[in-house]
């Protein structure tokens, strides 16, 4: 898995160099307190001194570390490795010179043998506790600081914003797995596109198209192509790969709102209807387009972020959330032929029709359905949501639904 290069908006990007390296060395000064404490049996008066004395190597590497974060460091794990051991070398040796400068002395040769020979003595405790802090604490916290959506918050995209793609000419030649193929009718389909659309932006949402692909049948299934955890965008890796052509115009619409990419490495495969966020647990669909590389480099990506993974089976249904999705509340819905298992969700609500199991949040009261499931409409509306209903049987037909018409960004 390998990480996007592309720099934060420099405001964030200097907060998040800033606040990886005070982490990372409050970590490590505390540790090396702790251990010095422990180890020499030391008397609590005492432990001021030690504190004393190491503050000035602690400032010296918040500062070098900084730099380093805002220049990259935090991107490679080797990097990590050697930004760790030099700064902690570095800051002991100055930090030391320093303690022996404020104490009236002068730096002769001998000082400064004596300054190296202590990186083997009592400061090597610390430059321990400062390498393994910068390689377990840094990038944890730089990506944390990356994915907040403050800082030059006018690039970012905004809460309530939908991105869409449309129809492409050859839409008709869309894959289909598990269901049969029938004709499509590509006029009717822009229009229920269109319809689509305007029911998002009556509901408040503002749209944003991902420029078209007219070759690229199934490009219209935006969803499939990135997934969103607050500002970080995970770019997918699709199972099928005649859609892989797909990710390079969606990458370029997340690049210019703003979004943190992060992606999904062959040979993992992960298609964004097979992620179904609730709170912050994340389903994801193990099944026929996201294999358990894809789930595994998720889950590298969005537990740092505060996200749990949980995979679930998916072999009945093109995607998870071809079975399942989820209400406002939290309550996942699905229809009890085409689930593998749903006591794997926390609360499972089971309704009457296959086209029923689909909804798209439109806010805390709100959901859009398809037009095809009335009797799963009206169920939810006896819950107290608004519904909002669409026709998109055109979509339908090559196992489409409404939530991978758009990616919605909360």
């Amino acid at each position: 898995m390998t990480r996007d290069t592309t720099p934060l908006p420099l405001p964030k990007r200097i907060v998040a160099a800033a606040l990886a390296s005070l982490a990372v060395v409050l970590t490590a000064h505390l540790a090396n307190l702790v251990a010095l404490f422990i180890a020499n049996q030391t008397r609590n008066e005492a432990l001021a001194a030690i504190n004393s004395y190491f503050i000035p190597a602690t400032l010296v590497a918040f500062v070098l570390l900084a730099v380093l974060f805002f220049v990259g460091a935090h991107r490679r794990w080797y990097l990590l490795v050697v930004a760790g051991v030099v700064t902690g070398i570095v800051a002991a040796v100055i930090g030391t010179i320093l303690t022996f400068v404020q104490a009236g002395n002068t730096v002769t040769g001998g000082v400064f043998e004596e300054v190296v020979r202590t990186l083997g003595g009592v400061n090597l405790v610390y430059v321990i506790a400062l390498t393994v802090s910068t390689i377990v604490v840094g990038p944890r916290i730089h990506r944390l600081v990356a994915a907040q959506p403050f800082l030059g918050a006018s690039t970012v995209a905004r809460v309530g914003t939908a991105i869409v793609r449309l129809p492409a000419a050859n839409l008709s030649d869309g894959q289909t797995t598990h269901i049969e193929r029938v004709p499509v009718d590509g006029d009717k389909a822009d229009t229920q596109w269109d319809a689509y659309l305007e029911a998002l932006t009556e509901n408040g949402w503002g749209i944003v198209e991902v420029e078209p692909a007219p070759d690229l049948a199934d490009s219209v299934f935006v969803e499939d192509a990135v997934v969103v955890f607050g500002g970080v965008a995970v770019l997918a890796s699709p199972g099928s790969e005649s859609r892989e052509p797909e990710i390079e115009g969606v990458e370029r619409t997340i690049r210019q709102l703003g979004l943190r990419i992060e992606r999904i490495e062959k040979p993992g495969t992960l298609d964004g209807g097979d992620v179904l966020k609730v709170g912050t647990t994340v389903y994801v669909g193990r099944g026929g387009r996201t294999n358990a590389e894809g789930i595994r480099q998720l889950r590298a990506i969005v537990t740092p972020l505060g996200y749990t993974v949980v995979a679930v089976p998916v072999t009945k249904v093109l995607h998870l959330k071809s079975a399942v999705t989820a209400l406002p509340d939290g309550t996942v819905i699905g229809y009890p032929p085409l689930v593998d298992d749903p006591g794997v969700f926390d609360r499972f609500l089971a309704v009457p029709e296959e086209g029923g199991a689909h909804v798209v949040v439109l806010g805390p009261d709100a959901v859009l359905m398809a037009a095809s499931a009335p009797q799963s409409a009206a169920l939810i509306s006896e819950l107290g949501y608004r519904v909002v209903t669409v026709d998109i049987s055109e979509f339908e037909k090559l196992e489409g639904c409404v939530t991978c018409l758009s990616v919605r960004l909360r």
